[in-house]
């Protein structure tokens, strides 16, 4: 097979983040499958389609034959800021055994799964177990790690889980980080609307709360559990569920909608058709760009090794 060009579905699409970063190895999306209506305006503004619903609701004889399975299954039911019910939630956590059901019924040639960071160390590491055996008895290769998205290019610390599957014995190596990543000065818009800044009481409360007062601008600080303010010369991890002053940009405003997309890394010709709140969602919900386009690469660059190789192999036995 030639990898220059492959197909690939898109499931739990949110706003297409996965989608950009296989796109950019020479990927061409098949299908897609979100179960918020709203992410589903979002994506159509930008891809030009309306993903399909509820994934559960799919049969996987239904979906067009596709060489790449992507999937940035929800995390919520194994986040360290939720419940973490895992697989007991029934509504989100179960959703990966969609994902083991069309893998198991359509036999793709790779997998890249995308979820937090804690989905390892979930019930003291008994879910990932689960979740690898079940991928390696449907007949993959399996490789898994820990990626933060500082390491490849982003202006936000954002460490998530990378599952990557190969139906053939294919030798995988994640990306090595870059040696630079985008700051704040190349993030931050210029002119803003005043309607994004915090009322002097919000302001004041976190200026006697910041830890290190004199931290050189700009920065952005974030309020955790225990109500300490943290400045950073870089955007900590969004999050869909935050409190809308969970990020503070100088502790003086809020991060625009395009300030949110560009810290995940989308490009500006994004388009934003949804209100503030919903796209401060999506964001939080999205991946970082830089970090799935990295793993494509190596995807791509891994596949084709193994179909070289396979092609050396036979040429030597023809021989």
């Amino acid at each position: 097979m030639d990898w220059s060009s492959f197909k690939f579905i898109d499931l739990f699409a949110g706003i297409g983040g996965i989608r950009l970063g296989f796109e950019s190895v020479g990927g061409h999306c098949v299908f897609s499958s979100e179960f918020d209506e709203d992410a589903c305006k979002t994506y159509e503004a930008n891809f030009g389609e309306h993903p399909s619903g509820d994934i559960t609701k799919i049969d996987a004889k239904d979906i067009p034959d596709f060489d790449i399975l992507l999937g940035g299954f929800p995390c919520q039911a194994f986040s360290i800021i939720g419940k973490q019910l895992g697989f007991s939630d029934e509504t989100r956590g179960t959703l990966f055994f969609d994902i083991e059901r069309i893998l198991r019924e359509k036999q793709p040639k790779a997998f890249m799964l995308e979820n937090v960071r804690n989905l390892t160390a979930h019930d003291k590491g008994k879910t990932f177990k689960v979740i690898l055996s079940h991928l390696e008895s449907a007949g993959y290769t399996v490789y898994a790690k820990v990626l933060n998205a500082l390491d490849y290019g982003c202006c936000q610390k954002r460490e998530r889980i990378i599952i990557v599957g190969f139906k053939d014995n294919v030798f995988f190596s994640f990306p090595s980080p870059c040696t630079s990543r985008k700051s704040l000065n190349d993030i931050l818009e210029t002119e803003v609307d005043e309607k994004y800044y915090v009322r002097k009481e919000i302001r004041e409360s976190r200026l006697a709360r910041l830890k290190d007062p004199n931290y050189p601008k700009p920065y952005i600080s974030h309020e955790n559990v225990g109500g300490s303010v943290t400045p950073h010369p870089y955007s900590c991890a969004l999050r869909a569920g935050a409190s809308a002053n969970y990020l503070l940009i100088n502790d003086e405003r809020r991060p625009t909608e395009r300030e949110m997309l560009r810290i995940q890394g989308f490009p500006d010709t994004f388009k934003i058709v949804v209100p503030y709140g919903k796209i401060r969602h999506q964001c939080g919900n999205s991946v970082a760009v830089p970090v799935i386009k990295a793993v494509a690469r190596q995807m791509i660059e891994a596949l084709k090794a193994f179909e070289n190789s396979k092609k050396t192999a036979w040429k030597n036995i023809s021989a």
